[in-house]
């Protein structure tokens, strides 16, 4: 083990708010019962929010941000791993109440952590991270609601984004025909690649929503990584006892709606929270996310690496919405 070790850190004082690389020691690490020796971590939108002062995302100072991990168990303590084992984490208060995957050791609560399966690296894990992670388990809601192929066509929004990205690779993989929607047309090329049978623009999308309110039936589902006022205008356009997997708020935390869509035509809006996902699903989606459901193309090419050092400006192209595909972390 390494003492003192590097941390990136963010912290709020009489000197104002500040983020940076620096050295700390395992002092500095929050109680759990193992210690982690951290490979790689991954960038979500909630890390750039934890960056920022205004973020309203860290309670206290100084903090380690990193929504995810992956890493060696060094010291097990009294729990059911042991030294060597590899393990990754997403969720709970990773990042958020505890000190997260921004640091090259972590000590974390047993309960937390998922052995990372076989067929998966580190950085892989990383890559799929809770964005990936999110992306699959909307994917299991909607076919938990009765989503089959067969029934047409499935919306991802947002989708050059890492839930979006992940979600296009997936559903294109169950065989499942996706359109995805961004605002960034220079990526349809990229879209395409991962599986997309069409791309529509976010503009064309807004302008083709409906006046009243219900609209022509277009969508046998949506993943919805945005949220915002857009969601309720998607609600009039799925069809007869479709659903809205809804993940995310980078498009605001409110929209407006009507019953109809949900008494007339059967539609569920279903919410999908990954950071409390209970243990024996988040194991299950792992291992599918190690398997048959392993987004291979965004893995293969969607993908950037960042070292610690250059940790802030990914979180701030995160933040301008300026991120593609996924960004892990290298620590170490």
């Amino acid at each position: 083990m390494i003492d003192p070790f590097r941390a990136f850190r963010v912290h709020q004082d009489e000197q104002g708010f500040r983020a940076l690389v620096e050295e700390i020691g395992y002092q500095d690490l929050p109680q759990g019962e193992v210690l982690i020796k951290v490979e790689y971590s991954s960038v979500n939108y909630k890390d750039g929010l934890a960056s920022i002062p205004e973020g309203r995302i860290v309670q206290r100072y100084p903090f380690i941000p990193g929504i995810d991990l992956a890493g060696e168990v060094i010291e097990p303590g009294s729990s059911e791993f042991r030294a060597g084992d590899q393990v990754l984490c997403t969720g709970y208060g990773l990042g958020v109440s505890h000190e997260g995957g921004y640091a090259e050791y972590a000590r974390l609560p047993e309960d937390w952590l998922v052995r990372r399966p076989e067929g998966l690296s580190a950085k892989e894990a990383m890559a799929i991270g809770t964005a990936g992670f999110t992306a699959a388990l909307s994917a299991e809601l909607l076919l938990r609601s009765g989503l089959t192929p067969e029934k047409g066509p499935v919306l991802v929004t947002g989708a050059t984004g890492g839930v979006g990205s992940m979600a296009v690779d997936i559903l294109s993989k169950l065989g499942f025909e996706v359109t995805a929607s961004t605002g960034k047309a220079p990526q349809e090329a990229m879209l395409r690649d991962l599986g997309a049978v069409s791309v529509i623009s976010r503009g064309e999308l807004a302008s083709s929503a409906a006046k009243g309110t219900l609209g022509r039936e277009k969508w046998a589902a949506v993943v919805d990584p945005v949220g915002g006022p857009g969601t309720g205008e998607l609600l009039k356009s799925v069809q007869y006892g479709g659903a809205i997997a809804l993940s995310g708020m980078t498009g605001g935390g409110k929209f407006d709606a009507t019953v109809y869509p949900f008494i007339l035509r059967g539609i569920q809006l279903l919410g999908v929270d990954s950071v409390m996902c209970p243990m024996p699903l988040r194991k299950k989606l792992w291992k599918q996310l190690a398997g048959e459901w392993k987004p291979g193309r965004v893995l293969q090419g969607a993908v950037s690496e960042f070292g610690l050092d250059e940790l802030p400006k990914a979180l701030a192209d995160i933040l301008a919405g300026q991120a593609i595909g996924r960004q892990v972390v290298k620590l170490g």
